[in-house]
C-alpha cells in the first residue's frame, strides 16, 4: 500500500483509498469498520500527543508511575466529525474534520489501513487530502470552513 500526502486542510480533509479491485461488500465492511472505530477514538480525544506518557516512558510499562494530574492538564484534542465512507469502481473516499486532533491520528489510520491491506482487502494507495480530477468534491454539509477546493 503506497501513502502519499497532498495538500491537507485538518478541518476540511478528504482521504482517498484505490484499492486492487472493485471492493466487495465484506472488504468494504472493514475498512468501514476501521473508519467508523477511528472517528470513536477521534472523538473521545484518543489522539493527543501531547499526553503520551505510556510511549515515552519506553520499553518497560512495569511500575509506570502514570501522572494523573498531567493528563488532566493537556489541552483536550478532538476530532471533529467524519462522513461516510463513498465509493466508485475501485475508489473510497472520506470527508473528515479533523478538528484538534494531532497528527497522530493519520498515522494510527495509516497503521490500521495497512494492516487491513495485508489480512483482507488490497489496497494499492492512501492519499490523504487534496481532490481526484475524476470525482467531483463538492463542499461537505458539515464543513464548518468554507473550502478552498
Amino acid at each position: 500500500m503506497k501513502v502519499r500526502f497532498r495538500e491537507v486542510d485538518p478541518f476540511n480533509c478528504w482521504i482517498w483509498l484505490r484499492f486492487h479491485n472493485v471492493p466487495s461488500k465484506a472488504e468494504k465492511d472493514y475498512v468501514d469498520g476501521v473508519f467508523d472505530s477511528w472517528y470513536v477514538l477521534g472523538r473521545l480525544g484518543g489522539f493527543n500527543a501531547a499526553n503520551l506518557q505510556s510511549q515515552e516512558e519506553g520499553s518497560s510499562l512495569s511500575w509506570l508511575t502514570y501522572d494523573n494530574e498531567e493528563s488532566l492538564n493537556v489541552l483536550p484534542s478532538l476530532m471533529h466529525n467524519v462522513g461516510q465512507l463513498e465509493y466508485q469502481d475501485d475508489w473510497a473516499r472520506c470527508w473528515v474534520d479533523l478538528g484538534t486532533s494531532d497528527a497522530l491520528a493519520i498515522d494510527v489510520l495509516i497503521n490500521a489501513l495497512r494492516q487491513i491491506h495485508v489480512d483482507f482487502v488490497q489496497i494499492e494507495e492512501l492519499l490523504i487530502g487534496g481532490i481526484n480530477e475524476d470525482w467531483t468534491v463538492e463542499e461537505h454539509p458539515d464543513a464548518i470552513f468554507s473550502s478552498r477546493l
